[in-house]
């Protein structure tokens, strides 16, 4: 008896996924495109499955080296369920292989500010550095576009992929964020995380903060063990109203630094503005007792006081 065809959208895409493990791309591609077709027939309004779909299918292209479809899918795939890493990942590796350096890197970087721990994002986005260095010379981050900011809703959303593959992904977000901060920065890397923490702090006295981010965001990942770069971002963050990045960035710039006054006061200022006043006091009286005359931090003293009474 010849085995049942597949004849759903769940059915369609299993198989797919069967061909691509077994080296089928071309049969992968098709099954995926009958997939496509019958879930948009039936009208569904399931933005992730169509968009999986879509990144399963550019797959495919990348494997047969044809870039240019690739680049279509994911880009569909992304219209649907913006900043999905594994389309941003396909993507940006189409966008190299087609020696777009500038769109590669701008991909690899997004793909970062979800999960600064992907190793071939990290890969990825040195040698866009590197290529875009010897195109452009040393003036070449200021031709590049304004890379898209990554609310922090996409990044906790990615923590669990579509798939359901949470234990997986944590595991191996683990390993990889485990091999990341064991990897002592170069003196070039730690030069090249100076110069771009700086180009943040001229953007920010312009008033540029979403641009600043960009910036402090591309010095850590040279190098994530400088505590003003922390606490300049959430500086960043609470210019833009965004309190819990800011609350995270300064934990991280006192856990490098635990005398960080900055880092301390920023840090009271979101838990202010997000109603924690305890939290706020216990960062405010921390910051005293390194500076027991800091004006601005006994003002805020008494205004989270006035608050707690």
């Amino acid at each position: 008896m010849a085995p049942k065809l597949p004849d759903s959208v769940e059915e369609l895409r299993a198989a797919g996924n069967l061909s691509f493990r077994n080296g089928q791309f071309a049969e992968a591609a098709t099954l995926y495109s009958r997939a496509l077709r019958m879930l948009q027939a039936q009208g569904s309004s399931d933005p992730e499955k169509e968009s999986v779909l879509y990144s399963n299918r550019a797959a495919c292209h990348l494997k047969d080296g044809n870039c240019i479809d690739c680049i279509k899918d994911c880009t569909s795939a992304l219209a649907l369920v913006p900043f999905g890493m594994k389309p941003l990942l396909r993507r940006a590796s189409a966008y190299e292989a087609l020696e777009k350096y500038t769109l590669a890197y701008m991909d690899y970087l997004t793909v970062l500010q979800i999960d600064d721990s992907v190793t071939s994002a990290l890969e990825g986005s040195s040698r866009m550095t590197r290529a875009l260095m010897d195109s452009f010379g040393p003036e070449w981050r200021q031709k590049l576009p304004s890379i898209p900011l990554v609310p922090v809703s996409a990044q906790k959303r990615w923590e669990c992929m579509p798939s359901g593959d949470c234990k997986e992904t944590a595991k191996s977000k683990s390993k990889e964020t485990t091999a990341t901060k064991s990897r002592v920065p170069s003196a070039g890397d730690v030069e090249r995380a100076r110069v771009l923490k700086e180009e943040g702090n001229e953007l920010v006295k312009k008033g540029n903060h979403k641009q600043a981010i960009e910036k402090y965001n591309e010095s850590l990942w040279f190098s994530n063990l400088e505590s003003a770069t922390y606490s300049n971002r959430a500086l960043c963050h609470l210019v833009l109203k965004q309190y819990k990045e800011a609350v995270k960035d300064c934990t991280e710039a006192l856990r490098l630094d635990g005398k960080n006054v900055k880092a301390f006061y920023r840090r009271a200022q979101a838990y202010k503005a997000l109603k924690d006043y305890k939290a706020s006091f216990a960062d405010i009286n921390n910051l005293l007792q390194i500076e027991p005359r800091n004006g601005p931090a006994q003002k805020l003293r008494q205004e989270v006081n006035r608050s707690l009474n």
